[in-house]
């Protein structure tokens, strides 16, 4: 029997990947993002593509009801799709912190909500949530998005608890720096977000020179199969890393938390 994965946010960088890789193993791959024009290639491969808003329930049910009208099932679920909303917190205008909440976490909720009722009466399914590394460990001008991270780690981890009585589980994938576009855009946010004679110009400078100058190994591909590992282990782990760097990092941050406070501090001047 084929399986049947829903992937959001494959426009580029890691979910594009996780794309083309869940569909070369064998999988039945629906999914799309706001960006159409740059999914042509994933149509190309076979690939069910779409104009997918997960801030849009509409958009949302879209796709779930027509995974289920073709395929009559839905094996697993990545949730990817999200961003970074970098700036200040004293100067981020709330309307920006709420999009990224919409984003990263509240249109997380509403697809699983969708896709939750298919499983159960499927009796299996697995949810794979794509976290940060960042959930954990945090930079300065971050706030908004580690926010978001450190939430949908603990939203995972009750939604386990919850449906695995199902057959359901649900598992969060943390990956740490990647060959990708995001801490570009990240920085442009931050950038978007500085008032006018900003006191927080040189701290925005120092994260670019930072995230610039950064050693970034895993590339999407890297991360594409640590997606296809959490959605598929027999024995689902609670979390997956790419790297043991990154395990350890968020080790060293959630057990040694002023000492993670002074390195970051020293990191950042």
């Amino acid at each position: 029997m084929t399986k049947v994965a829903i992937i959001t946010g494959i426009s580029s960088g890691m979910g594009h990947a996780a794309a083309l890789y869940f569909h070369q193993n064998g999988f039945e791959v629906y999914g799309g993002a706001r960006r159409v024009e740059k999914l042509q290639d994933l149509k190309d491969a076979g690939i069910h593509t779409q104009k997918l808003d997960v801030t849009d329930k509409l958009s949302l049910r879209e796709l779930v009801d027509r995974t289920v009208a073709e395929q009559g099932r839905i094996d697993v679920l990545v949730n990817n799709a999200g961003y970074g909303e970098y700036g200040p917190l004293e100067e981020i205008p709330v309307e920006n912190a709420r999009k990224q909440f919409d984003v990263n976490l509240f249109g997380v909720d509403q697809l699983t909500q969708l896709v939750i009722p298919v499983m159960r009466r499927q009796k299996s399914g697995r949810i794979v949530n794509i976290s940060s590394i960042g959930g954990d460990m945090y930079t300065p001008l971050g706030g908004w998005y580690h926010a978001t991270k450190a939430g949908l780690n603990m939203w995972s981890d009750v939604l386990d608890q919850e449906v695995r009585q199902f057959g359901i589980r649900s598992v969060i994938v943390q990956p740490g720096g990647t060959k990708s576009e995001w801490s570009h855009v990240a920085v442009d946010n931050a950038r978007k977000n500085l008032a006018d004679n900003s006191p927080y110009g040189p701290l925005v400078d120092r994260l670019d020179k930072l995230l610039s100058n950064s050693f970034f190994g895993a590339t999407s591909e890297d991360l594409a199969k640590v997606f296809y590992k959490a959605a598929t282990d027999k024995r689902p782990k609670r979390r997956y890393f790419n790297a043991l760097s990154d395990h350890a990092i968020v080790t060293f941050a959630r057990t040694m938390p002023n000492s993670y406070k002074f390195l970051i501090s020293k990191i950042m001047k």
